[in-house]
């Protein structure tokens, strides 16, 4: 585990911080020196638990956080209406197509719209991400005050709300230890990629 963490984007929590103070933002808990992994495992067991779910959102490269937004939230479809279904397909589509024209519109007109379900927060991520989506560039930054992040973490949050009260931690806990699989993936592929 500790050679998997060294290989991570950010070695620790302060470095993520550090990287990316819009973090700050969406979190309380402040940033120690302990490894990202171990630090995203002790939010999850501390006082909020869903700030381990803030933390992988920004741990992840954005088109990783938005697949892993997808994986979580598929998970969760018979919380959403045939619309979020649709919603959630086209964002399946753009992550294993980013450069596909057609995945790409699908994306950018559902990122013009006001977020107000958790696939809608997850398509915006998606909107935010590729830049050469179908908003136009300064439509795009005003948009935009903060990462994909932010909005991968609204998507998931939003999506855990709906799961009743019983099996919510559970659940919690599932999506982070996906989103630190997925983390652990990242390394190795960049890892890999290096050589």
């Amino acid at each position: 585990m500790a050679v998997m963490a060294n290989g991570l984007r950010f070695k620790t929590a302060r470095d993520l911080f550090m990287a990316c103070p819009a973090i700050a933002r969406d979190m309380g808990t402040p940033p120690t020196e302990q490894d990202s992994i171990a630090f995203c495992r002790d939010l999850l067991a501390g006082r909020v638990p869903e700030e381990a779910i803030t933390f992988c959102a920004y741990l992840l490269p954005e088109r990783a956080a938005v697949w892993w937004a997808h994986e979580c939230l598929s998970h969760l479809t018979d919380l959403f209406d045939g619309t979020d279904q649709e919603l959630l397909a086209h964002v399946r589509d753009w992550v294993g197509e980013p450069d596909n024209p057609r995945h790409r519109a699908a994306v950018g007109t559902a990122a013009a719209a006001p977020p107000t379900t958790p696939v809608g927060w997850i398509a915006l991520a998606a909107g935010w991400r590729d830049s050469g989506s179908a908003m136009a560039t300064t439509e795009m930054a005003a948009l935009q005050p903060f990462p994909a992040a932010h909005a991968v973490n609204a998507g998931i949050l939003a999506g855990l709300a709906r799961v009743a009260l019983t099996d919510r931690f559970a659940v919690l806990s599932a999506f982070v230890d996906m989103g630190i699989q997925m983390a652990e993936i990242e390394a190795l592929r960049q890892s890999a990629d290096a050589y």
